[in-house]
């Protein structure tokens, strides 16, 4: 990374002066803070608590992906992308990272957490070919492994693992994606020859946006509905060879190529159909479900539901990885907008001759500050899902209420950050302003490939609205076998809280403490009990309020209890999302309790304190509604979060740095040093033209009346 980043505007006065095409304007900040001015991170320290769990698998792969051939070229045509991203592959193969999760016997490492730790990180070289390894060996390979036996490890893994059978993940189709349940695509037994016969009965059951169908891959596992005896006992996969040695797909299969996409071009994702494709009963990757020779279906699992959500919590490890790689790119956006933010200059806002620094001006604090904070506390709680998830696939924590707990924490957590890495690479690239539309800058590219991260494994807001039925489960069970008493009790507190913060008394006595003043508003707001009361109190009250309003559906018919449902799913994914904000503070919040440096402590103090109070302003609305904070309370959020942003500013370039990617990673033409080299020669010019006398004079000089007429 560059070394040249300019620091002499690194802190915020005490009379800030912003200036907006030409405008001025005074921004008291207050007095200067002497604390985050003589307080500085230990950059190494903070970096190793970001590494998180896996430092070592981290750091390897990062030095993959620093790697030329390893990496992205902007603007090459998709045939030849794709080509490249294969090429790409087999460089992965060649290092052996990609297999740590796969049996040692075969050549493995049986480690599940590094394995997803390394994959993420492959992000900063291309997307295309992170999320095509990711099709090869998390989805296709990782449906062998987990959904498959022994016989089926021992008989495809190999060449898989070895990339000698390219794959396909053949679930989502054209009229079903969220919804795997309902998929069309049917495996009838056919007792007479011991095979199955796989179809897609109609045009919406088409296999649809698969990687690698449109070229590279050569067999499949194919989710179907599994019919035997002419009974439907649910989605199942099966091992399905598509194309022969010639490339040509088999007979009664056929496909699509999807072509050029808005973004992730290096891989070949396509369309598949079956009509009357018959393969052996072995094909079935039987662990949770075989046929007999003669038909008879069994399974260990009893109830077709739990089955069911059984086989597809196998294959979490795809909405854990993205939650992770989302971030890394989140922190790529933000280490190029703030790099570039320390060194491009403009308007001469507090000085007559030199132009301001962008992070020095409040506004553009404010855009990249809050950012940053989101991306730290995304870091942390994606280390504690990847430690959840290894613990439950390691076999050390695997009873179902473990791998229930691992899916609820996925789907609360890949959507957040998803979104967010969206949402701060768009707001990176405006930051840059013109540079960051150029492709050389990443952030355009960067963005067009993690849209799609949005709805792949399950798009967002169904994914909350599985935590959020997960949520109401839990609050239901509160009360399960409760006596009387408990119930009446539990009436009386939400009458008694409703009665408290909405009656006003609450906001009443937070306005009679703080009135007249915003130190005293915001000197409760930072500490951590009293964010963490506001953050828990939310998502308590949205879950017992919808609880109460679904409450008469245990009564209802089937239509009307879904009306009833339906007219509460807004709410419900809300709360969801409320408590995967809850999770990330927390997680910030443990992390600094394992931070012994002082200095970055306090800095991480102040952007976990940052984060938390963005939440609670971002639903600023909720909280006054609800009674949890008067309005002089409210008011005095937006002003400690100014404060906070100019305490933070001077360690805005440390903080990005601590990520611990470097040039070779960011690969961003605007923070190679360039900019800081223009932005110093213009700046020598312009002295030395003014040293020499011979500037010109400023036209705007001249109609002062106080000054004489040069002919004068």
């Amino acid at each position: 990374m560059s070394n040249t980043v300019d620091r002499t505007n690194a802190h915020t006065t005490n009379d800030e002066v912003a200036g907006v095409a030409g405008v001025t304007e005074r921004v008291d900040t207050g007095p200067i803070d002497v604390q985050s001015a003589t307080t500085r991170i230990d950059i190494d320290a903070v970096r190793r608590l970001l590494l998180g769990s896996w430092p070592e698998e981290r750091l390897a792969s990062r030095e993959l992906a620093a790697r030329p051939e390893m990496q992205k070229i902007e603007g090459l045509p998709y045939p030849e992308h794709r080509e490249r991203a294969l090429e790409q592959l087999r460089i992965l193969v060649a290092d052996g990272q990609v297999h740590r999760a796969f049996p040692k016997r075969l050549g493995g490492d049986d480690d599940h957490g590094g394995n997803i730790a390394g994959f993420e990180e492959l992000v900063v070289g291309d997307p295309s070919h992170q999320i095509k390894s990711g099709v090869q060996w998390g989805l296709f390979g990782a449906a062998v492994l987990h959904l498959g036996t022994e016989k089926h490890h021992d008989a495809w893994l190999p060449a898989i693992m070895s990339l000698e059978v390219p794959g396909i993940f053949a679930m989502t189709e054209t009229g079903h994606g969220s919804d795997v349940a309902s998929i069309g695509t049917t495996a009838t037994y056919d007792e007479a020859t011991e095979e199955f016969v796989i179809d897609t009965p109609f045009r919406g059951a088409w296999k649809d946006y698969l990687g690698n169908a449109a070229v590279h891959g050569t067999a499949a596992v194919v989710f179907a509905q599994l019919i035997t005896k002419n009974v439907n006992h649910g989605v199942h996969a099966l091992y399905v060879p598509i194309r022969g040695e010639d490339g040509q797909f088999l007979p009664g299969i056929g496909g699509e190529d999807d072509g050029l996409k808005g973004g992730l071009n290096g891989i070949d994702n396509g369309r598949l159909h079956f009509t009357g494709v018959r393969v052996p009963r072995e094909n079935l990757l039987n662990r949770y479900g075989d046929v007999a020779a003669d038909g008879t279906y069994s399974s260990p699992i009893a109830s077709p539901g739990r089955r069911f959500f059984t086989m597809l919590g196998t294959l979490v490890q795809g909405r854990v990885s993205l939650d992770g790689a989302a971030t890394a790119a989140s922190a790529i956006a933000l280490q190029i907008a703030i790099e570039y933010g320390s060194q491009r200059r403009q308007f001469t806002a507090a000085s007559d001759t030199d132009e301001e620094v962008l992070l020095d001006y409040q506004r553009h604090q404010r855009r990249l500050l809050p950012r940053l904070a989101q991306t730290y506390a995304h870091t942390f709680a994606h280390d504690k899902l990847l430690v959840t998830f290894d613990r439950v696939f390691s076999g050390e924590a695997d009873s179902d209420t473990d791998r229930q707990d691992l899916e609820t924490l996925a789907a609360a957590l890949k959507p957040l950050s998803t979104w967010a890495a969206l949402d701060t690479i768009q707001e990176a690239r405006e930051a840059c302003g013109g540079a960051g539309f150029l492709s050389e800058n990443r952030l355009v590219g960067l963005r067009a490939d993690l849209d799609v991260y949005v709805t792949f494994e399950g798009d967002n807001n169904v994914l909350l609205q599985l935590v959020a039925k997960r949520l109401l489960s839990d609050y239901s069970k509160r009360f399960r076998g409760a006596d009387a008493g408990a119930l009446a009790r539990y009436v009386v507190e939400q009458a008694a809280g409703k009665a408290y913060h909405g009656s006003g008394l609450r906001s009443l006595g937070q306005t009679l403490k703080d009135f007249g003043n915003v130190r005293r508003s915001v000197g409760q707001l930072r500490e951590t009990a009293v964010q963490r009361e506001l953050l828990t109190d939310r998502v308590e009250t949205m879950v017992a309020d919808v609880a109460q309003r679904l409450r008469p559906a245990t009564k209802l018919g089937k239509a009307e209890a879904a009306a009833l449902f339906n007219a509460q799913q807004n709410e419900l994914i809300e709360a969801a999302r409320a408590h995967g904000e809850l999770l990330e503070w927390e997680a910030f919040t443990e992390a600094l309790e394992k931070t012994e440096d002082a200095g970055s402590r306090q800095v991480l103090t102040w952007l976990r304190d940052l984060f938390g109070l963005s939440l609670i302003e971002k639903h600023l609305s909720w909280y006054l509604i609800h009674g949890r904070l008067s309005p002089q309370r409210a008011q005095a959020i937006d002003a400690y979060i100014n404060r906070l942003v100019a305490r933070l500013r001077p360690h805005a370039l440390d903080l990005v740095h601590a990520f611990g990617y470097e040039q070779r990673h960011v690969r961003a033409a605007i923070t190679s040093g360039a900019e800081q080299e223009r932005q110093d020669e213009a700046r020598a010019y312009h002295r030395d033209l003014r040293a020499s006398g011979s500037a010109p004079v400023d036209e705007k000089s001249l109609a002062k009346p106080d000054r004489p007429s040069l002919t004068s």
